[in-house]
């Protein structure tokens, strides 16, 4: 959870005095107090909600809730303007999106406000800047049009913010504080993107910081040059539209900027319009147990600040374009809950006698995260959705995919192993101290034209170790440990496979029947993951064990 810490005397100015009345609503729209001062409240918001971030945004969202708000409707008004995103830049980061806000009134604690979500926002959805970050910069001070371009870190040389001189990209990671923070993102780069105005002036180094001459708000500001940038467009633009929001919310006005992205794709930023999701009232009255009305509905997703529509007799919610955290009519059903009130549901006893016992899966995986953990491991729990990029890291002739028809992310098909995720995870982790040694026990999926739906699901275990001497022998003794604690007997024969180095890599075999496989991983799928230590990993299907 994130710990959102307002001004008291502003919060009460948007939302009215703070009673003991108005502290409960506040709890119950699942945002409990954590502390009131004379001069700050300080509120808990979770991670579903980043939308919640900022005084504006929170303040609009409680005033929706008690009733004395309407849905937010933000005016869009073309700017005329373009940022243009170079092929140049590093791969790593090849996204940019922008947009202009006038009319902010700016005083020292808009200034902190805004500074504060942008933080937050990087921080949370933009996980600590790893996958993009936001910059903002006095509109008067730059020129049209922009350019997001690469350029190798010698060749950079501009002020960092409160820095007292002009330095280069690699000295800005050595030496400015904002730099030796998040240095770790993009130090093994080629080059640095930076954004350029078109006097040449440099304006940033995202994601790290912006320049001191032309990137500096102050309480002289007015309108602002928005910008985010990052490896992920939908990430990127979820962040931005939170930002963008209650910068408007400030009293700013909204002015978009074409954003030519390097496949020539034209973005016209931001896109604010609402999401429609299709729903049945029936559903969320089934989930939640009681009788609904479409009248009752329309208010308690009002509450929540979600429109509704009756579209030829079927239901369609209008989702914010800062809502991020609706996904689904389950999402639905959970706002009407909130709105309705959880103290207004009545607890009623099944009318059936049953006698509770743990289920033997989960007992036999228990057992062995408890075996595992004994030896050192660390249990990890990865998404099942991934992107077609990261498999093909490993398994580069693998093409059978499972897409997921319009992802909200990135991540667009369903895992068919676990050992790209224990590798993503080590990639990531590569600043934490060795040795690491993960596992994960979950599903994988594959296509089975025999299956109802065409897709079979499978249980499997994979542990992944890294270190400088790392190797073989390491994984063979866990191996040992392992199948001796669930007493089981298993023996290894040699097999070649690409994925592990020829003549490190065997197959698991339970009687007769492969259950698995365990090697040292292959240096051509290190280099993907830009891995620098050896890594040894296995994975085995649990079927075996489950009967």
């Amino acid at each position: 959870m994130t710990i959102l810490t307002i001004n008291r005397k502003e919060f009460e100015k948007q939302i009215g005095k703070l009673t003991p009345e108005l502290e409960k609503k506040i709890t119950d729209m699942g945002t409990p107090i954590e502390e009131v001062t004379d001069s700050e409240i300080a509120i808990e918001v979770f991670p579903n909600r980043p939308d919640l971030l900022s005084l504006e945004n929170f303040a609009r969202a409680i005033n929706q809730f008690i009733g004395k708000g309407k849905i937010a409707k933000f005016k869009v008004v073309s700017s005329g303007e373009k940022l243009i995103v170079d092929k140049s830049l590093p791969k790593e980061w090849p996204y940019a999106i922008a947009c202009i806000i006038k009319g902010i009134k700016f005083d020292d604690e808009k200034i902190k406000q805004i500074i504060d979500v942008q933080e937050k926002l990087g921080m949370s959805v933009l996980r600590k800047r790893k996958r993009g970050g936001i910059g903002l910069y006095p509109l008067e001070k730059i020129e049209f049009p922009i350019k997001f371009v690469g350029m190798k870190p010698e060749e950079i040389k501009f002020r960092p913010l409160e820095f007292p001189r002009e330095i280069t990209g690699r000295q800005i990671l050595r030496q400015h504080p904002t730099g030796r923070e998040y240095a770790d993102i993009c130090k093994d780069w080629n080059s640095f993107p930076v954004f350029v105005d078109d006097s040449e002036k440099i304006m940033s180094m995202p994601p790290i910081i912006n320049s001191h001459d032309v990137g500096k708000i102050d309480e002289t500001t007015s309108d602002v040059f928005l910008e985010a940038t990052g490896d992920n467009l939908p990430s990127l633009q979820n962040a931005f539209n939170i930002i963008v929001t209650s910068l408007a919310s400030m009293g700013g006005q909204i002015y978009s900027i074409d954003c030519k992205q390097q496949n020539g794709k034209m973005l016209s930023i931001p896109d604010l319009s609402s999401e429609e999701l299709n729903f049945k009232i029936e559903d969320i009255e089934k989930t939640l147990g009681i009788k609904l009305k479409e009248k009752e509905v329309r208010g308690y997703l009002a509450r929540m600040g979600i429109d509704y529509e009756n579209k030829k007799g079927k239901s369609v919610a209008l989702i914010p374009a800062y809502r991020t955290d609706i996904l689904h009519w389950v999402d639905l059903a959970e706002e009407v809950a909130i709105a309705y009130g959880y103290e207004n549901f009545e607890p009623e006893i099944p009318a059936i006698s049953t006698i509770a016992e743990e289920n033997p899966i989960d007992k036999t995986k228990k057992a062995i995260g408890n075996i595992l953990a004994g030896l050192g491991c660390l249990e990890c729990s990865s998404f099942h959705l991934i992107t077609k990029k990261d498999v093909k890291k490993m398994h580069y002739e693998f093409n059978n995919f499972i897409e997921v028809e319009a992802s909200k992310t990135g991540r667009d098909v369903l895992r068919m192993d676990l050992m790209t995720n224990m590798l993503q995870i080590l990639s990531k982790n590569s600043d934490v101290a060795y040795p690491q040694k993960i596992f994960e026990m979950g599903r994988v999926f594959e296509l089975d034209e025999k299956s109802e739906t065409g897709v079979i699901e499978k249980e499997r275990l994979s542990i992944a170790m890294i270190d400088e001497k790392m190797g073989f022998t390491e994984m063979k003794q866990v191996l040992d440990y392992l199948f001796k604690m669930l007493d089981v007997e298993y023996k290894l024969e040699d097999v070649e496979d690409s994925n592990y180095i020829v003549g490190r890599c065997g197959k698991i075999l339970v009687g007769n029947e492969e259950v698995g496989r365990v090697g040292e991983i292959a240096p051509r799928v290190l280099k993907n993951w830009k891995i620098r230590m050896p890594v040894v990993g296995c994975e085995m299907g649990l079927g075996f064990l489950f009967g």
